[in-house]
């Protein structure tokens, strides 16, 4: 019966090569393809862990279905004149197993198939976004979708359309296509202008293996010491993160005068801010940060300096500045005619100088994780995994499900120092956390 329903839908939907949907990049996605480099694509992974194994043939069916009501998402990147563009794909890409490590170099070549992956690995589904489809929010949607539609095919249920699920079978709506920041642009641009920040380093590894590093938190431990510090947990994982930092650039340069800002990159889901149900790229970001000349810092002192940088600039008005310079550029009449290889070039020397200068690393926080109560049964976990910066060595993605906190620094060189320095920290404030990661000695 279900398979007739899947048989119709599928009949149904499937669309004709030349009726696939196709959609301009939005303001945010368009230095993606730019920044690229051959050892490294801005990708990012989200994953769910269930209680039992995956069964591949119907995930497979689960994604056939599921990918029809993403045409955003379930895309390839073309190659226009003047700009990069996204078309829908035709069917689902093939299901791949595991690699040895995650977030595994995506080629220009696997962009214009397809720009987004599926991975399995035992009770584990992941799926891998080059950033010009989405962010972390869509992708999420994405995913919690996928798994709804497998677990409804596999154990005959029926899921909710509920935190964040959609109907798999109804047609993509056209404020889930929009590109949002053209219309929540202000009056006002906001300045570029910004100090440098200190950037780790290390011996590099072999191969491009890249290692991950998960930190698994009790939810309740946090936020009982988030509150003794009279914060949220936000702010005081934050706050951790960069004491944690202070205290790697202590360790690697003891003369304090010669020491450079820490800074924190933290993205901003503007869906918080502004009315939206965009499935594609809409976020922004504030930087907190301390300058080590000028003495030590407590962690509440550091608290206190992210809790008043996120207050100040996680408003609309402030974000909507940030906004307008970005769609300024890109509504620039002569920005507009350059062919697409000048843009090119002059977008990756915008970002080498300015994009990863600017902060230690990226700390992307999803938040908490709901799924409805009938497929929460199924569901061990989640996770989220940024990939390494261009230029720097380390990347965080952080989420909660359940009573856990999950923490994923991820590290294109040997030595695991800032892993070291956040679990002391964590130790010194009496938070227990358990730690995995995928090293094998290499």
């Amino acid at each position: 019966m279900i398979t007739d329903t899947i048989s119709r839908f599928l009949d149904k939907y499937t669309a004709p090569a030349s009726k696939l949907r196709w959609l301009k990049l939005d303001n945010a996605a368009k230095i993606y393809p730019a920044a690229r480099r051959k050892n490294w694509s801005n990708v990012f992974r989200q994953s769910v862990t269930l209680f039992d194994d995956v069964d591949t043939g119907v995930l497979k069916s689960a994604l056939d279905i599921t990918v029809k009501r993403f045409p955003s998402i379930a895309a390839r990147l073309r190659k226009g004149v003047f700009w990069y563009y996204l078309q829908q794909v035709e069917s689902a890409p093939e299901i791949r197993e595991e690699y040895s490590y995650p977030l595994t170099y995506m080629s220009k070549e696997e962009m214009r198939r397809c720009a987004f992956r599926v991975i399995v690995f035992q009770s584990r589904i992941a799926v891998e976004f080059f950033h010009s489809l989405t962010d972390g929010t869509g992708a999420l949607i994405f995913l919690k979708s996928l798994v709804a539609e497998y677990l409804e095919q596999k154990y005959n249920i029926e899921i909710p359309c509920e935190n964040g699920i959609v109907d798999r079978r109804a047609m993509p709506t056209e404020e889930e296509l929009e590109d949002c920041f053209p219309k929540n642009a202000g009056a006002v641009s906001a300045s570029r202008k910004d100090t440098n920040a200190w950037h780790m380093y290390g011996e590099p590894q072999r191969d491009g293996f890249l290692n991950l590093t998960c930190f698994n938190i009790p939810v309740k431990e946090a936020l009982d010491i988030a509150h003794k510090h009279n914060t949220t947990l936000t702010v005081f994982m934050s706050a951790v993160m960069m004491k944690a930092l202070l205290n790697l650039q202590n360790e690697k340069n003891p003369n304090v005068r010669r020491q450079k800002r820490i800074k924190l990159l933290i993205p901003v889901n503007l869906r918080q801010l502004f009315p939206s149900s965009t499935l594609r790229n809409f976020a922004m970001y504030t930087v907190p940060e301390i300058d080590p000349r000028l003495g030590e810092y407590t962690l509440d002192e550091i608290c206190k300096v992210v809790y008043h940088k996120m207050g100040l600039e996680i408003t609309a008005k402030h974000m909507s500045c940030v906004i307008a310079t970005n769609v300024n550029d890109e509504k620039n009449p002569l920005v507009r005619l350059i062919p697409l290889p000048i843009k090119n070039a002059v977008m990756k020397a915008i970002f080498d100088s300015v994009g990863e200068k600017k902060s230690c690393l990226t700390l992307s926080n999803i938040g908490q994780v709901k799924v409805p109560e009938v497929m929460a049964k199924y569901i061990k976990r989640f996770d989220f995994i940024l990939g390494v910066q261009a230029a720097a060595p380390y990347n965080c993605g952080m989420l909660s499900f359940g009573d856990t906190i999950y923490i994923n620094f991820i590290r294109n060189i040997k030595e695991a120092e800032l892993e070291r320095h956040f679990f002391e920290v964590l130790q010194e404030l009496g938070l227990s956390a358990t730690v995995e990661s995928n090293q094998n000695g290499r």
